[in-house]
């Protein structure tokens, strides 16, 4: 009862995200073994303890932007993954690469966005981090910013399957024509589940953004 409850809290796009990032991180953890990677930035000293779902959705909950937010983080993490081959997502990374991509994705795609400051705070950074993680993504991304609706709507179309993969009873396989983010070396593609409330008024995002403001701060 508490997961139905947990899923109709929070959008299915969330799950589905982060379970593709968690098997990523798994198996780029183990090939960093074996294949030379490039330390960044983006790097912690340790795993962070936070999952990976419940990072994103403490950034759902806090940062509230938009659904289609997530979808097109989720577009400049493969697009920086396939300019910088060695910097594959993995648990060391994931979560800096995360806060930054939705931060920068925010401020691309919404009318209201709060400032680095507090995506920092969202994401258990300072201040400073924030500012030279969003530097140093947005040239990894030679400042690729630009979504088409036609690549979205491709990104959009490929979740399905990780929702496929997370049925038990369906086998889906994936080939390696299709596009994966597997060892990030090729394409990942996904699906988002919106809520039905996507198109909520500026009045109401900005009654919203004060209210997570205010929790946040407590």
């Amino acid at each position: 009862m508490a997961e139905i409850e947990k899923l109709n809290s929070v959008p299915t796009m969330i799950t589905f995200l982060s379970s593709l990032l968690q098997r990523v991180a798994e198996s780029n953890d183990i090939q960093r073994k074996l294949e030379p990677q490039k330390v960044s930035v983006f790097h912690g000293l340790t795993q962070p303890t936070i999952s990976i779902q419940t990072y994103l959705e403490r950034i759902f909950k806090y940062a509230n932007c938009s659904p289609s937010c997530f979808v097109v983080a989720y577009v400049y993490l493969d697009r920086f993954t396939q300019r910088q081959p060695l910097l594959p997502i993995n648990s060391y990374n994931v979560h800096r690469l995360l806060i930054t991509s939705v931060m920068i994705s925010a401020k691309f795609m919404d009318d209201m966005y709060y400032n680095n400051a507090y995506y920092a705070k969202i994401g258990g950074i300072n201040i400073t981090e924030m500012n030279f993680l969003e530097v140093d993504f947005l040239f990894g991304l030679g400042f690729h910013l630009n979504v088409t609706p036609n690549t979205f709507h491709t990104y959009c179309s490929y979740l399905q399957r990780e929702m496929l993969l997370l049925q038990p009873p369906l086998n889906v396989v994936i080939s390696d024509s299709n596009p994966s983010l597997i060892m990030g070396k090729s394409s990942m593609i996904i699906h988002s589940c919106f809520n039905d409330d996507e198109s909520t008024s500026h009045q109401q995002q900005q009654q919203q953004q004060q209210q997570q403001q205010q929790q946040l701060a407590v």
